[in-house]
C-alpha cells in the first residue's frame, strides 16, 4: 500500500503553502503516495492562483475522508488563520498555526492514521512569539513523542549528516558532548540507514578540533575523552564506524562515497557543507523518534522576501515527500 505522508504547512506567511501546492502539481508524487496536507484550506486556495495551478483543495477533518487523487490536494483544515494573512511577515497568529500543524500531525502519526511527517519550514521568531518557545521543528518532535535519544540527519544526492549537537552556541554544544551522546548518535545512524536498506553501513565521525586534535596539538583533549569511548563502544557492538578524523576533507571523502553518513560535532560543522553541495535538495530529518515516527523536512527556511510572489523552487519539498515515502514503515 502507499504511505500517507502528512504534510505540515509551516508558517503560512512564508513560502511553505506554495512549495506544497507546487510539489502536488507533480503526478509522481501521487503514484507513490498518498499525500495529506495539514493546515488551513483557505491559504492553500489564495497560492494556487499566484503559482498558475489548476489544483483542486479539498478541505476534511479526518484522513478517512481524504480523495488521494492527482488534481486534488487534500486538507486537514484546522481553520486557524484568516486568508488574507500577510505574506512574509513575521505573526504570533502564524507561529502559533505553525505548532498547531505539527502537533495535529505528531497526534495523527501516533494513532497511524498516517505514515510519515513532512514539514514546510517555519520561523522560530514567529514561534516564540506565538507562545511555543522551541529551538525548531526537532524539539517539538522530541517533546510530543517524550522521546529523550534523538538526533537531526541531513542529507543531500551525495551526502548525509547526523548530529551531536544542533541548536546551541559553540561553547555549550563542545560542553555537551559526552561519549554515551557519541555511541547514542553512531546507533542512530546506523540504525536509520539499516532500516533504509544499507547492508552494513559505514560511518565517519567528525573530530572537535582542527585536524581532530592531532594527537593533542589543538585543543584541550576532547577527541579522546569525548569521542573516542563513544566509537569504540559502537565498533565492539559490529558497528562500522571510524574516527575522529579531521572535518576539513572528511565531507570531501563522504562525498565521492568513501561513507554513507558523518557524525558531526556541532550545527555548522553539518549544515554548512551539506549546503553547499545540494540546499535545492537538501532534506532534514528527524531520527529516533519515539514510535518510529519518522520525520523529513525540506532544507530551507520560510524565505519570507519572496513569500507569495510564484519564486520559490519545489525541489527540496520533493525530495523531503520522497526521503518520507523511503523511511516509512511498510505495511
Amino acid at each position: 500500500m502507499k504511505p500517507i505522508i502528512g504534510i505540515t504547512m509551516g508558517d503560512a506567511a512564508g513560502i511553505g503553502p506554495e512549495i506544497i501546492v507546487k510539489a502536488l502539481g507533480h503526478q509522481e508524487m501521487y503514484e507513490s503516495c498518498k499525500p495529506l496536507v495539514i493546515g488551513d484550506a483557505k491559504l492553500l486556495e489564495r497560492v494556487l492562483p499566484i503559482v498558475n495551478s489548476a489544483l483542486k483543495v479539498h478541505a476534511i477533518q479526518d484522513p478517512s475522508e481524504a480523495k488521494y487523487e492527482y488534481g486534488v490536494i487534500d486538507v486537514i483544515d484546522l481553520n486557524l488563520l484568516p486568508a488574507d494573512l500577510p505574506f512574509g511577515v513575521v505573526s504570533a497568529s502564524a507561529g502559533d498555526a505553525a505548532f498547531q500543524y505539527l502537533a495535529k500531525a505528531i497526534a495523527l502519526a501516533k494513532d497511524k492514521q498516517i505514515d510519515s511527517i513532512c514539514t514546510a519550514p517555519l520561523n522560530k521568531e514567529a514561534l516564540h512569539l506565538g507562545g511555543h518557545l522551541y529551538p525548531g521543528h526537532t524539539e517539538i518532535l522530541a517533546e510530543l513523542t517524550e522521546t529523550k535519544d534523538f538526533s537531526m540527519m541531513l542529507t543531500t544526492p551525495n551526502l548525509r549528516v547526523i548530529h551531536l549537537t544542533t541548536h546551541m552556541g559553540l561553547i555549550a554544544a563542545i560542553e555537551s558532548i559526552t561519549p554515551e551522546r557519541t555511541y547514542t548518535v553512531v546507533k542512530l545512524a546506523h540504525d536509520t540507514l539499516i532500516n533504509a536498506g544499507f547492508k552494513n553501513p559505514k560511518i565517519a565521525v567528525c573530530g572537535i578540533n582542527p585536524h581532530a586534535g592531532e594527537n593533542g596539538l589543538f585543543g584541550n583533549g576532547e577527541e579522546e575523552t569525548k569521542l573516542v569511548p563513544g566509537i569504540e563502544k559502537a565498533q565492539r557492538e559490529g558497528i562500522d564506524v571510524s574516527g575522529p578524523h579531521p572535518a576539513d576533507t572528511l565531507f570531501f571523502r563522504a562525498g565521492r562515497g568513501e561513507f554513507d553518513i558523518v557524525v558531526a560535532c556541532y550545527h555548522d560543522q553539518g549544515h554548512a557543507p551539506i549546503k553547499v553541495m545540494g540546499i535545492e535538495e537538501g532534506v532534514n530529518i528527524t531520527v529516533g523518534l519515539k514510535g518510529g515516527i519518522i520525520r523529513t523536512s525540506v532544507d530551507h527556511g520560510t524565505a519570507f522576501d519572496i513569500a507569495g510572489k510564484n519564486i520559490a523552487d519545489e525541489k527540496s519539498m520533493i525530495a523531503a515527500i520522497r526521503s518520507a515515502i523511503e523511511l516509512a514503515p511498510k505495511r
